[in-house]
């Protein structure tokens, strides 16, 4: 099975659902979908000598459950929502954690046409679209050095804004536009300004590269003393080679507050296919440095994930991290994916 077959069958997985209406003008349809992901892990964290055994939610990709329609509106306007909360199923709660709100992983509406599609809620950053795109990890907190580099530390603002308006063009145009920004709503005379990001992709074939640049100003997570504002600029690109697709991407945080911030981090992978399966393989590193400190952190990742179908696929992955001047740590899962 080819690495394109793949994503095809990744993508027609994450569509697939129960769908209700019927065409027409003024007709409406609403989709139900989501995934379940659950593993059995073994992790010794970075400085700790301890040893765990967990059952883990989310380890390949954080588990959720959506329902998505529209309303055909006439003259090829329609009007969009969607719905997603995230889910763990380990212990059977909504959210990542006890700190997410029940629709904490989109809640939008809008209007979509010949110009694109534009919504208004909580939408996700055009830099998360950005780094799990181009990624053989994808959305893996769980193993993909940059999605655990970058939103498990070094930035600031979450993987989604609150109160935001997001515009994408047409997703057949092979130059793709991925647009948002959002109000900061919080203690009046408390505002450090809006968020704003911007990518720009060019996906033709088997190539594909972005560039992506955001600011944040303002987020739902604690702010450092002092705190002005973060910039971020980060490229990524992708090629498949039919036996092999390789994934590159690096970046750069500026952390302007009290104590200013300079983050640099880049990644390296590649996904092979093998019979029905994939080889995934990353490897990343970023380097964090303050007027008085700096830490390096290095990620090495392997993983087999090995589809049983359309819509179930399970998977084996190993991590080894390595900080800066303290015990290194590692993880090592096996887990099971189901897609609706």
């Amino acid at each position: 099975m080819s690495l394109r077959m793949m994503r095809s069958i990744r993508a027609s997985a994450l569509v697939a659902g129960a769908l209700f209406g019927a065409g027409g003008a003024g007709a409406q349809t609403a989709v139900l979908y989501g995934l379940l992901d659950a593993s059995g892990s073994y992790i010794k964290p970075v400085g700790s000598n301890d040893h765990l055994l967990h059952l883990t939610d989310g380890n390949m990709q954080q588990s959720f459950i959506g329902v998505r329609g529209s309303e055909d509106l006439g003259g090829g306007l329609r009007a969009v929502y969607r719905l997603e909360s995230y889910l763990r199923v380990d212990v059977g709660a909504a959210g990542r954690d006890i700190t997410d709100g029940f629709w904490a992983r989109e809640a939008s509406a809008g209007l979509s046409g010949s110009f694109g599609t534009t919504v208004l809620g909580r939408t996700p950053s055009p830099l998360w679209l950005a780094i799990t795109s181009f990624n053989p990890f994808g959305e893996s907190f769980g193993f993909s050095p940059t999605v655990r580099q970058y939103f498990g530390g070094a930035m600031l603002g979450d993987t989604r804004w609150n109160n935001s308006v997001w515009y994408t063009n047409n997703p057949r145009d092979p130059l793709r536009v991925v647009f948002s920004a959002n109000a900061d709503e919080t203690t009046p005379g408390d505002s450090n300004g809006h968020n704003l990001g911007l990518s720009i992709s060019y996906v033709t074939g088997p190539f594909a590269a972005t560039i992506v640049g955001e600011t944040v100003r303002n987020s739902s997570q604690p702010l450092p003393p002092g705190f002005d504002r973060q910039t971020v600029v980060h490229g990524a690109a992708t090629y498949d080679f039919q036996f092999v697709r390789v994934y590159g991407q690096a970046g750069q945080i500026k952390t302007e507050a009290t104590e200013d911030t300079r983050t640099t981090s880049y990644q390296i992978g590649m996904a092979v296919p093998i019979g029905t399966g994939l080889i995934l393989v990353a490897y990343g590193r970023q380097h964090i440095s303050t007027p008085s400190s700096s830490t390096t952190d290095r990620t090495t990742s392997i993983g087999y994930d090995y589809f049983l179908s359309k819509r179930t696929d399970i998977y084996i992955a190993a991590m080894y991290e390595k900080l800066s001047n303290v015990s290194s740590g590692n993880t090592f899962a096996g887990g099971v994916r189901f897609k609706f």
